[in-house]
């Protein structure tokens, strides 16, 4: 009996652990898995007040991005291509959402390519004077959920001026 009251605690003490990603007033936009098991999470608020960023592990919030306010909404850029007709065509469908934090550009990216029938997500990470890539956090395409797309036609993302692609 003290086996199982002792693998109880330990188990509901683990998810108690856990941290929230998304809280009660928010919606997800994106979440996925990295191929390291940390989580990334693009959530705004229910009545668009926000959008925020989060990355980390299970246990801990590394990166949340940026303050909850209206303004919010002006820190991320979204670009795109897209080239239909398949394979023949060498058919791409290429979605990014940007934002510089502290000297440093995050780029959550959805790629699809027709030549191969790949899609990769992730987040660059990129110097932004330069837009060398610092690292490539690439995620788990199976966990991805949510669209890119959708910002396409969102009144409060602004769209990337140059059209910035980061592949």
């Amino acid at each position: 009996m003290k086996k199982l009251y002792y693998a109880l605690f330990f188990f509901t003490q683990a998810i108690i652990a856990q941290v929230n990603y998304l809280l009660p007033n928010e919606e997800m936009l994106i979440s996925f898995e990295t191929v390291k098991g940390k989580k990334v999470m693009l959530a705004k608020d229910k009545n668009d007040k926000y959008i925020i960023y989060r990355y980390g592990t299970k246990d801990k919030i590394e990166l949340e991005y940026p303050e909850k306010n209206k303004e919010s909404w002006k820190k991320f850029k979204y670009s795109s291509y897209m080239r239909g007709n398949g394979t023949a065509n060498e058919g791409m469908d290429l979605n990014y959402l940007a934002f510089v934090n502290k000297g440093v550009k995050y780029v959550i990216y959805y790629t699809y390519t027709a030549r191969n029938s790949s899609t990769e997500v992730g987040v660059k990470i990129l110097n932004p004077k330069t837009d060398a890539v610092i690292a490539n956090v690439k995620g788990r395409e199976k966990t991805w959920k949510g669209n890119l797309i959708d910002f396409r036609d969102n009144k409060f993302i602004g769209v990337d001026e140059d059209n910035m692609l980061y592949d």
